[in-house]
């Protein structure tokens, strides 16, 4: 996919308004909704803006809060990381780190090894099988 960073307009075009609430406007879809919430494909999972990959099939999980989880991002350096005071409460929000997207949130209650469960929108993610 784009290696460039999309502009407002082009996200703006061809994104839903579900797809650009959630990546833009640092949206949440509603729990157990999203279309890879069950979803059990081999592949890898990517930026819906700019096509990046972020996450393997391999880590995915279910954890029961009704959005894809995972156990950890395919690189470090791929996700970016923020303090979010939203809401009341104090989380860390993920975001993609090439394009900024908005992603989710991580916490600290996932399985081992790394006891980290990153929680993402289904509507920030493209699936891509192996091969694609």
């Amino acid at each position: 996919m784009a290696e460039k960073v999309p502009t407002r307009e082009e996200l703006l075009s061809r994104l839903t308004p579900e797809q650009f609430h959630c990546t833009q406007e640092k949206g949440t879809e509603r729990a157990f909704t999203g279309r890879y919430y069950l979803h059990h494909e081999k592949g890898l999972y990517a930026c819906v803006c700019c096509g990046q990959a972020l996450f393997s099939s391999e880590t995915k999980y279910e954890s029961g809060s009704g959005w894809p989880s995972f156990w950890l991002p395919l690189a470090g350096d791929r996700i970016a990381t923020h303090r979010d005071t939203t809401l009341g409460m104090i989380r860390t929000e993920i975001t993609c780190a090439r394009c900024g997207a908005h992603l989710g949130h991580v916490f600290e209650d996932g399985p081992a090894p790394s006891g980290l469960r990153y929680c993402v929108n289904s509507a920030s993610l493209d699936f891509r099988q192996p091969g694609e």
